[in-house]
């Protein structure tokens, strides 16, 4: 089966996250950035837009699976935008994010007790506010969340013509 433009465009997407989440994880385990609930938060969410992207840009499915693809890397672009925003204008100003979504979903999921080194909660919202550039990392996960947001729409308007 043939590679479409919109395989291409979800695969590029899918690498993007990923390399997202190893920056992330570089700086926590190597510079010692320590992450907070809306951070790992945001990480679970890459991580399944990466998943996404890669089943559906696998080359076996339809169009149709490449859309819903597309459509729910969309959707998920838009939790993460909401999420990095809400960590970079409430979180990030309170002392503390127990108790906040983030906490009790990423909590109840069993990710930070299963895998500790990737969703392990280990510092507050506030204490997480680091800035690479001048640019908040809340603020990156934002654009990048934009930028996949915009990917997946790009694929959901190629795709009939893939």
């Amino acid at each position: 089966m043939k590679t479409t433009k919109t395989d291409r465009i979800l695969r590029t997407t899918a690498f993007l996250c990923l390399a997202a989440v190893l920056v992330a994880l570089i700086s926590q385990h190597i510079f010692g950035m320590e992450p907070c609930a809306w951070c790992v938060l945001q990480r679970l969410i890459l991580i399944a837009i990466a998943i996404i992207c890669f089943v559906t840009a696998a080359g076996w499915g339809s169009r149709g699976v490449r859309a819903l693809g597309a459509l729910v890397t969309l959707l998920l672009s838009a939790c993460g935008v909401i999420a990095a925003w809400y960590q970079y204008s409430v979180a990030a100003h309170s002392f503390s994010c127990a108790q906040t979504f983030a906490d009790r979903f990423i909590s109840g999921t069993g990710l930070d007790a299963y895998m500790p080194w990737l969703f392990g909660i280990y510092a507050s919202c506030m204490d997480a506010r680091v800035s690479l550039f001048g640019i908040e990392y809340s603020l990156w996960g934002l654009m990048l969340f934009v930028l996949c947001g915009l990917l997946a729409l790009w694929s959901l308007v190629r795709n009939p013509r893939d």
